[in-house]
């Protein structure tokens, strides 16, 4: 069994994986935020080729240099130098979305081994992007999308994203062959990390930006926290990613409890839309206002629209027309209808038990707490997968 789980190649994991919508480095922030609307996926991949030569043919040697999706556009919008026109820094090339971190995304081949793109994690990548294998595709029933600033195929080929999650569920179908480990308390295990973003209930949302940015980098969260401690909710970045860009106007004006309500999958309360909408006149940002009118009543930026609805437009979740994520059923998946409300686990949890708690929600982590709620840690994926990956040295030794 050992042997067959260290001859697993990569292909086999992505199998039935839908390919990637892509843009070009070149394009626009506009493009970003125009591409997200209309899909159906949380994230866009962005891609290079312009390093390939004029005689190029197949256009094989574009090269994936990293993605976005709806948090790096909020974030973006946040900035300070932002703020005043939305409209007018949409205009900035989309590469100022990506993050500076080198290595957060990487090419992988199709027949590497299991063991590779651990390794690969381990380094620092957050997802792997691989050729989809065109004897595995068949016919594809995946929707089809007006053509504009997006691609699906580079060099006549498909790709996908492969995640940190998809290992860490790979590995738990044959969790059996590590035994005892995934028995053994996430404390014994010492992968508890003590370093972690937190902030403060009654602080201001946008001292927090710089740590949603980082917890977006690192796919963790941000906890909130009381003057004790004691961890409350969260701002999550995988809550965010299914907002809209109108998230910017709360994260500005609201506190950071204030903020877990308003990104609440329920969409926010009526008397906080009204809180930021008064509170952005009063900082005299109401072009933010009038933009957002804009760009969620025409996202290809094609025609005008008038703002008469201003407590519709700072609502996250309702005012979208896009055909993607929004108009889902709420059963969709455990992240799509997810709250403020964070994914606890206690330190003498089992490390099993803490991998499909976090699979089922998810997430990439799993805050840790003592019985009073007290926050301890928070436990990720590429924690738990350098257990597993001494273990297979182990397993390599054996065979």
């Amino acid at each position: 069994m050992a042997v067959s789980l260290l001859s697993h190649e990569i292909s086999d994991l992505c199998l039935a994986k839908p390919a990637l919508r892509s843009l070009s480095v070149t394009a626009t922030v506009a493009d970003a935020l125009a591409a997200l609307k209309h899909s159906d996926d949380s994230s866009i991949s962005v891609w290079d080729c312009r390093h390939v030569s004029p005689d190029s043919t197949g256009g094989g040697d574009c090269l994936c240099v990293g993605k976005v999706c709806m948090v790096d556009v909020i974030c973006f919008l946040c900035k300070e130098e932002n703020l005043l026109s939305p409209s007018s820094a949409l205009k900035a090339s989309v590469s100022v979305l990506l993050p500076k971190i080198p290595g957060l995304v990487r090419h992988l081949d199709p027949s590497s081994r299991l063991l590779e793109a651990i390794d690969m994690i381990l380094e620092g990548a957050q997802n792997l992007v691989v050729p989809i294998n065109p004897r595995f595709r068949g016919n594809s029933r995946r929707k089809q999308y007006p053509r504009g600033p997006t691609t699906t195929v580079h060099g006549g080929r498909e790709f996908c994203w492969l995640t940190q999650e998809d290992i860490v569920r790979f590995l738990l179908n044959s969790i059996g062959l590590f035994s005892p480990i995934p028995a053994l308390s996430i404390e014994a295990l010492g992968i508890i990390t003590t370093e972690i973003l937190t902030t403060e209930y009654h602080s201001a949302a946008s001292s927090a930006l710089e740590l949603i940015s980082r917890s977006h980098s690192d796919q963790t969260s941000v906890a909130v926290v009381d003057c004790d401690g004691v961890l409350i909710g969260e701002i999550s970045p995988y809550t965010l990613a299914n907002c809209d860009e109108s998230v910017a106007g709360a994260i500005t004006t609201l506190s950071s409890g204030d903020l877990m309500a308003y990104i609440d999958c329920g969409g926010p309360p009526e008397d906080l839309i009204r809180v930021v909408k008064e509170r952005l006149k009063e900082r005299k940002l109401e072009k933010m206002l009038e933009d957002f009118s804009i760009m969620a009543s025409n996202p290809n930026g094609n025609s005008s629209a008038s703002s008469s609805d201003e407590e519709s437009l700072l609502s996250p979740t309702t005012t979208m027309p896009r055909s993607g994520r929004y108009s889902r059923s709420t059963s969709y998946s455990a992240r799509m209808v997810r709250r403020a409300e964070a994914i606890v686990c206690h330190p003498k949890s089992s490390l099993v038990a803490v991998m499909i708690q976090a699979i089922a929600h998810r997430v990439n982590y799993v805050w840790v707490i003592e019985d009073d709620c007290s926050l301890v840690g928070i436990v990720t994926f590429s924690e738990m997968l350098k257990v597993f990956r001494e273990h297979l040295n182990a397993m390599i030794v054996d065979v």
